[in-house]
């Protein structure tokens, strides 16, 4: 992805190394696949699974440990940073845009970089739970260790797949502003367990929708995507499907208590939307099979 010479967004808190760090005792995605597979399929907010984490254990293994001073960063850290700067500066012009052509004002997130554990308005989170958006707050949270981890766990490499994860949760952003995420979270609290995570389901497929919403109007715009992007989000797309993840994790996978949607459905809405850009495009009023 041709990113040299573009801006960099100033919606940043960079608090890596600003306090207290944590070291997981499961340890980076190995947590995710074990910790925030079994926690996060609550069917609630994803405010609620921040906070399930926490109260169901899943930091119990962490031990914190005080960060002296400031960090010094490898200067692979560091473009990682710059990268991730570029790329939300990239969803706040995309957006912009996008709203006003629905007639709308856009209001840009605040992307949170952090380091081992994290204080949001959804609650304490470590690193385990993966990058998240907080609707309480407005911000998205990122370890970026999350990307060099999913390429030594999962295998998902690419600046674009990269690009993928940070679009993913503006993406919930977008919903937010449109309304649908509260929406979507009322129903959810009226529902079942089951009948929550389906409706889960539908809320991260439109995000990956919109991830690819704003990659087709950022390469419509700069043109910067390059051989193989796409083919970099999409296998990222399959690799972090429930399907995928819970066979990885344990050897068998639980459909009813899936909260993301399968590796093709998350390929076929991160797809879609590169392809079209149509704003008018849900996965809500749907039948389930046509996810």
């Amino acid at each position: 992805m041709k990113l040299t010479g573009r801006r960099e967004s100033t919606n940043v808190e960079d608090r890596r190394g600003m306090s207290g760090g944590a070291k997981a005792g499961l340890g980076g995605l190995a947590g995710i696949v074990i910790v925030a597979l079994m926690t996060l399929m609550n069917g609630g907010s994803l405010g609620d699974v921040v906070s399930n984490v926490v109260q169901q254990g899943g930091l119990s293994a962490i031990q914190e440990e005080q960060v002296e001073g400031q960090r010094q960063f490898t200067p692979e850290e560091e473009e990682l940073a710059k990268f991730s700067r570029q790329v939300l500066a990239s969803t706040e012009d995309v957006w912009t845009q996008v709203f006003k052509q629905m007639g709308r004002e856009y209001t840009p997130p605040t992307l949170v970089l952090f380091t081992g554990s994290v204080s949001s308005a959804c609650g304490e989170a470590s690193s385990s739970v993966g990058p998240f958006y907080c609707s309480g707050d407005q911000k998205l949270y990122i370890d970026l260790s999350f990307f060099t981890e999913m390429k030594s766990q999962l295998g998902a490499d690419g600046d674009f797949s990269y690009a993928y994860v940070i679009a993913h949760e503006v993406g919930h952003h977008v919903e937010n502003l449109l309304g649908t995420l509260n929406a979507a979270h009322v129903q959810m609290n009226k529902v079942s367990k089951t009948e929550a995570n389906k409706i889960s389901v539908r809320l991260e497929l439109l995000a990956d929708y919109y991830a690819g919403v704003w990659g087709h109007y950022e390469n419509q715009a700069y043109r910067s995507l390059e051989a193989g992007d796409i083919e970099e989000a999409i296998d990222c797309a399959e690799k972090i499907g429930d399907n995928y993840l819970q066979k990885k994790a344990r050897g068998y996978v639980q459909p009813e208590s899936f909260t993301h949607g399968t590796s093709a459905q998350r390929m076929k809405w991160l797809k879609k939307g590169l392809e079209t850009g149509n704003m008018n495009t849900t996965t809500f009023g749907i039948p389930e099979n046509q996810l």
